[in-house]
């Protein structure tokens, strides 16, 4: 259970590190390229990928492609969505990104579902709804519409990260190669991207806090797998521990730091949240 905890809490530690270095003037693209470097390294270290499964025609490299330029852009919709909606809502929508991949597998790879995983489902969608209506009714600014699109980028880029990545992993390729070889994908692309804009590969603050910021970003990876390895009778508990805690962790973290406020939607959207989650991962065990 500890490694949960602390799986659950390096991802918050991602997001509330991102909102505190927006405020500070940090460049949230550059960051977020440096962060693949020492993910990417640890990776490496950490699950010592088997560099003999690499070929090219063997290796889904459309896929990993896919993935390089999804991740960084998922990234920096999260730290929009951090500024513009606030980490409360922000937690809430990644963590429910399950619930469109889910949905996915239904449609798309005609996976059979059981009543409890679709009501699962449907409760994880009438989550979301509550937040971004709950956003919505913050005013019809610019800053509050731009928080209901990147709320909605979150759910749906994670979502559809989510569904790529269990693609990739059923063509038989090793999940620690797969790993590291999309960070590097996305490393080199977003260095492209930043060369392109900002006519710098970052300064020396934003690549330190781009590094740290990698190192929990891969932490909360490296954790979340080692307790699946370890509770592999139970994966209905890792996965609703995870998703449980970092909502809590996250609410708790808008509520205290950043003096966020829990309006009567935004508590609807998190009740539902928590029932979606434990439907799921209920209907996991039978």
């Amino acid at each position: 259970m500890e490694l949960i905890i602390a799986a659950a809490f390096c991802s918050v530690l991602v997001s509330i590190l991102l909102k505190v270095c927006k405020t500070q003037g940090f460049r949230p693209m550059q960051m977020i390229t440096w962060n693949y470097v020492s993910a990417s390294i640890l990776c490496f270290y950490w699950f010592k990928p088997n560099l003999v499964h690499i070929s090219i025609q063997q290796t889904p490299w459309l896929l990993i492609l896919s993935l390089g330029v999804l991740l960084p852009s998922v990234f920096l919709a999260l730290a929009k969505s951090l500024d513009s909606a606030g980490i409360l809502k922000t937690e809430i929508a990644q963590r429910l990104s399950v619930v469109l991949s889910l949905a996915a597998a239904y449609f798309v790879f005609q996976e059979k579902f059981t009543q409890l995983k679709l009501a699962g489902i449907v409760l994880g969608i009438v989550a979301v709804l509550c937040i971004l209506y709950s956003h919505r009714a913050a005013g019809q600014s610019s800053k509050a519409l731009q928080g209901i699109l990147y709320l909605a980028c979150v759910w749906v880029g994670y979502a559809l990260i989510d569904v790529l990545l269990k693609y990739t992993t059923g063509l038989g390729l090793q999940f620690a190669v797969t790993l590291n070889l999309m960070f590097i994908c996305a490393f080199v692309l977003s260095v492209g991207y930043i060369l392109l804009h900002e006519k710098t590969i970052g300064t020396v603050r934003n690549i330190s806090a781009g590094l740290i910021l990698g190192a929990l970003n891969f932490a909360n990876i490296a954790l979340y797998v080692k307790a699946h390895m370890l509770l592999k009778d139970s994966p209905a508990l890792v996965f609703a521990s995870m998703n449980i805690l970092v909502v809590v962790f996250g609410v708790i973290s808008g509520l205290l730091f950043f003096k966020e406020k829990l309006k009567t939607s935004t508590t609807l959207g998190l009740i539902f949240a928590v029932l979606s989650v434990l439907c799921l991962a209920y209907a996991m065990t039978v």
